[in-house]
């Protein structure tokens, strides 16, 4: 089938989304629209999925391309200052140029960390995004986010780079394993939560179809997501209006999830999942919806056995320190982005610690 565009309009920045199902022919002469002069490129890869790379490393070599691949070992903990620094080493041994492409076939550690590689070396190469995971391919591989992570906090190093282009073909999915492709369900139920709520209502009437991976409703819900995002990302490209911190919804919570759980016990979305309810109790601890908001996002992430708390033995200090850390605190205050009805959030900086601290204590 023909593959359905998404344009994310930024100026000299632009960039189109390419989804399509089954289509991995369709990828180079993709890869040659968006970068054009390009003729070597560089292939990053999750260890765990190799047939993907070889995949696409077949369709580049076929359209000219001279291609190396790097391997990343699986998992959050590869967004490492060790793994960018090898990323670096193989672009200098190459070496490379500003017209070689980074080639990110994964999941959002991949993105990222290839991303932040792309962005860094030689002051910014090309970067096509090939997302794998369902998480990725709604959120992550959109909008040119980049980054390592810090001891101190989940994507604290990092850099706006914007791709080159980005093609996602659903029938990676038919490989992503179960408890992975729930995950990235948290981020496609945010996207109604903020902004569509029609979308919320789609997703509940269809979970059964979401759920055993129908071909159309995955479309659907992937191209939907990915027009939502390009929405936010071309009014507020850098965060800079407030607009963007919309996307972040539940993510103040899930970022102080994944520090103090051990990056890699909770994945993303599950922790972006457990993270959104809290928001929503706080929005109604604060007086801003009614209780049955919160309850509709509770039933419909317990459809995808989505966590719907954090766990009882987190330490509650150590996550509020870790909301000071918090992209979006300015000035000391902690900054939430709260719904007020469904398919409308906002960003509000005049919540107390200690209303966060009693959904902390009171959640799990």
């Amino acid at each position: 089938m023909a593959s359905l565009r998404v344009p994310v309009n930024l100026g000299p920045r632009s960039y189109s989304i390419a989804i399509s199902s089954g289509d991995a022919d369709g990828l180079a002469a993709f890869a040659r629209q968006a970068v054009p002069k390009s003729n070597r490129a560089l292939v990053v890869v999750d260890a765990a999925i190799p047939q993907h790379a070889d995949l696409v490393e077949r369709n580049l070599q076929a359209a000219g391309w001279q291609t190396r691949r790097v391997t990343i070992p699986s998992g959050e903990a590869s967004k490492s200052t060790a793994e960018l620094s090898r990323l670096w080493d193989v672009l200098a041994d190459w070496p490379a140029d500003r017209k070689t492409l980074v080639v990110a076939v994964g999941g959002g550690v991949i993105g990222d960390l290839a991303g932040f590689a792309a962005a860094t070396y030689a002051r910014g190469l090309p970067l096509l995004m090939v997302p794998t995971t369902l998480l990725s391919m709604v959120d992550s591989s959109v909008g040119g986010k980049t980054g390592i992570n810090h001891p101190s906090g989940k994507n604290l190093i990092g850099a706006f780079h914007q791709p080159a282009a980005v093609w996602i073909d659903t029938a990676f999915l038919d490989t992503l394993p179960e408890r992975e492709f729930l995950s990235g369900l948290a981020e496609v139920i945010k996207y109604g939560v903020i902004l569509d709520a029609d979308f919320f209502a789609y997703l509940e009437a269809h979970a059964d179809a979401i759920r055993r991976r129908d071909a159309d409703a995955i479309r659907r819900i992937v191209a939907r997501s990915c027009e939502l995002k390009a929405v936010v990302v071309e009014q507020d490209e850098r965060e800079e209006t407030g607009l963007r911190a919309i996307l972040n919804y539940g993510h103040t919570f899930a970022h102080v999830f994944e520090t103090i759980g051990g990056y890699g016990a909770w994945l993303h979305g599950e922790a972006v999942a457990a993270g959104m309810v809290c928001a929503s109790r706080l929005a109604e601890k604060q007086g801003l919806i009614s209780a049955e908001l919160t309850e509709r996002q509770r039933r419909l992430l317990a459809r995808f056995d989505l966590p719907i708390a954090p766990k009882s033995e987190w330490p509650i200090d150590p996550m509020i320190a870790g909301m000071y850390r918090d992209k979006k605190t300015e000035l000391g205050r902690l900054r939430f982005i709260l719904p007020t009805k469904l398919g409308h959030v906002e960003l509000r900086d005049d919540v107390p610690e200690t209303a966060a601290r009693e959904i902390l204590q009171t959640a799990s």
